[in-house]
């Protein structure tokens, strides 16, 4: 693992500031490059003249102001000089005593790049010794003081570079340390190969990236430690690599199957870094997301063909209905018409499989006699409760008929009501009441008489897969009754009963269903022929129909004749204007039904469901029968 530029500054800052030697280092700009805490304290120096960037000039006449080389009577003239002496960049050495009385010497070198670095070290107990010297050694000649001065200089310069080279010593050390560990903990194989392709480094992880392989491999040639086959597959890589252009290989390794991500980065000297990973997790997501989004691709295409199939099998079936209603009939046309309305209904049904598998369940509502649907649950419920298990059903909402998918909506009851069974064991009663909310919902409680909801099942009972039922329980059951709740544009709540025991809720539209006499029915339909086929299958269970072809024209229509009892519109129209918007422009005024062969996934579709009740296409006469005339559906 490479050093950061920062990891090495820290560390060398680190060193200078252990030496005892004031050091600075100027740039041929004179500003500082580097200084260490020691030049700081010993010139007692603010922060800002000790940051890299500060400038020479702004030290000495920091210095000078304070007094550091004592009284000077044109500070502006003496820093100028200064200034103009470290331009020439001559090394130097002198001694000064400051104003403080301490002796310091001064040495300063230039750098080859511009710049010099300067070393300030506090002489002062040595300049005590050295005048103790000579007041006790007289009569020792100039040549040997000069003598001494020197060695002591020469010592001091000594002692400071031994020390500089010991902590140096100790940093690289610990460089060194830190470098291993942090490649020893990496989930890679890191190592280096010379010219030869032989491993100079390694750490540890290759028998980790590729199994079989050895742990130590300095020494050994690249292909000795993969392997033949291994080897095969990385060596044009590598050999651009060793010929300075960087190279990634991804490969199957062929001993352990497991796929290897390699990359190959020239050192600069004829040798490459090399780097191993395993990345067979990631190939297998990346692999599994390409799968999805084919087959997303394959859900939008097959979308659209049901779309158009949808309307052709709408025509066929209308076109059938109406040879079927032909006087004269013989009895093989009967036969013949029969079997290709069950071949498109088979067709139908198909296409709606093939929605529920690239997309949400499609309601089919149809007018539903809530008495009814009452009576036929508790019959249904009853034999499944155990003997001390009471089913008390509250009917509020008596002689209302309305448009609901019958069978998802008694799916859903049946599991609310088995959901209360489980929780209260082999004794207790369990209560269902149905109500109609301001004549804009349709509601029904299940309350139970059991512990009640758990904190976490009202927080996530509605999650797919959170059961309390532990190995016995799917967690499906709440999920599927929220989805079609949903679907159908109402809502689902969870809570407890203040008498005690769990209480679901289950809301739903209310939109009431066709009256069962005949009346006047506007068709909006811009498709000519299943505008013509629905246009039969309405005139066949005995409505008059008027026709439109856009939402405009149909809101005139509205308009001029105010005693059309009904409208059945499809969702795509020609124009700006959807049947969505025609369904809001009469809201509350004239009920209406809107068509479709779009999936239920399609946000038309999803915005639809909260207006009104939708016919999914195909449909025949009798699905039009169990939507908007209850009456025939019975004599059906």
């Amino acid at each position: 693992m490479q050093i950061t530029d920062d990891q090495t500054k820290a560390m060398t800052t680190a060193g200078l500031n252990l030496i005892a030697q004031a050091l600075t280092i100027y740039d041929s700009n004179l500003r500082l490059a580097v200084c260490n805490a020691p030049f700081q304290q010993m010139f007692d120096l603010p922060d800002r003249l000790v940051t890299p960037g500060a400038t020479f000039r702004e030290t000495i006449h920091h210095l000078a102001t304070k007094g550091e080389y004592g009284e000077v009577a044109d500070i502006e003239t003496f820093v100028q000089e200064r200034v103009e002496q470290a331009r020439a960049f001559e090394p130097h050495y002198m001694e000064r005593t400051r104003a403080n009385g301490r002796t310091i010497s001064v040495e300063g070198s230039p750098l080859p790049q511009g710049g010099w670095v300067t070393v300030y070290t506090d002489i002062t107990a040595a300049k005590t010794q050295e005048a103790l010297l000579r007041a006790r050694a007289g009569a020792l000649s100039d040549q040997v003081l000069a003598h001494a001065e020197q060695l002591s200089q020469t010592n001091r310069e000594r002692a400071a570079m031994i020390s500089a080279l010991e902590e140096t010593k100790r940093q690289l050390t610990e460089s060194e340390a830190r470098t291993r560990l942090t490649t020893e903990m990496m989930p890679a194989h890191i190592a280096h190969v010379d010219a030869g392709a032989r491993y100079t480094y390694s750490n540890r992880r290759l028998s980790s990236v590729m199994p079989g392989r050895p742990r130590n491999i300095v020494g050994l040639h690249i292909s000795e430690a993969l392997g033949p086959r291994a080897f095969s597959r990385i060596k044009p890589d590598l050999e651009r690599a060793l010929r300075g252009e960087s190279s990634i290989v991804e490969f199957t390794d062929p001993e352990s199957a497991r796929r290897i991500r390699g990359s190959f980065t020239p050192d600069g000297q004829a040798g490459a870094y090399v780097m191993s990973m395993d990345i067979t997790e990631e190939t297998q997501t990346r692999e599994a997301l390409q799968q999805t989004r084919k087959r997303e691709l394959a859900a939008q295409m097959i979308s659209g063909l049901a779309h158009d199939f949808s309307n052709l099998l709408t025509i066929i079936m209308g076109l059938q209905s109406r040879l079927a209603r032909l006087p004269g009939l013989p009895a093989e046309g009967g036969t013949l018409i029969h079997g290709t309305l069950a071949a498109a209904r088979r067709g139908g049904a198909l296409l709606s499989t093939i929605a529920d598998m690239t997309g949400p369940g499609n309601l089919r509502p149809v007018s539903v006699d809530l008495d009814a649907l009452i009576a036929d649950l508790h019959t249904l419920a009853a034999p499944t409760l155990p003997a001390n298990v009471r089913l008390l059903i509250t009917n509020e909402a008596p002689g209302i008929t309305a448009l609901l998918d019958r069978g998802r909506l008694n799916d859903s009851l049946l599991n609310l009501i088995l959901n209360a069974r489980d929780a209260i064991g082999t004794t207790g009663t369990i209560s269902l009441t149905q109500r109609l909310v301001h004549d804009t919902w349709i509601e029904w409680v299940v309350t139970d008489s059991g512990p009640g909801f758990s904190p976490s099942a009202l927080e996530r009972g509605l999650d797919p897969f959170f059961t309390t039922k532990g190995s016995e329980g799917s967690g499906l059951g709440l999920p599927m009754v929220y989805d079609m709740t949903k679907s159908a544009g109402g809502n689902l709540r969870l809570s407890n009963d203040p008498a005690g025991g769990a209480q679901v809720t289950l809301r739903l539209p209310y939109r009431a269903a066709i009256p069962a006499t005949g009346g006047l029915v506007l068709l909006v339909e811009d498709h000519d022929d299943i505008r013509a086929s629905v246009r039969d299958m309405l005139t066949g269970i005995g409505h008059s129909v008027i026709e439109a072809t856009s939402a405009d024209e149909a809101t005139a229509l509205l308009a001029d004749l105010p005693d059309i009892a009904f409208v059945l519109s499809d969702i795509q129209l020609m124009g700006e204007a959807t049947g969505l918007d025609l369904a809001r422009r009469i809201a509350g005024t004239t009920p209406i039904c809107l068509m479709t062969s779009l999936p239920a996934d399609h946000q038309l579709f999803t915005a639809a469901q909260r207006l009104a009740p939708v016919l999914r296409k195909p449909f025949d006469d009798q699905d039009l029968a169990a939507l908007i005339q209850p009456a025939l559906q019975k004599g059906a």
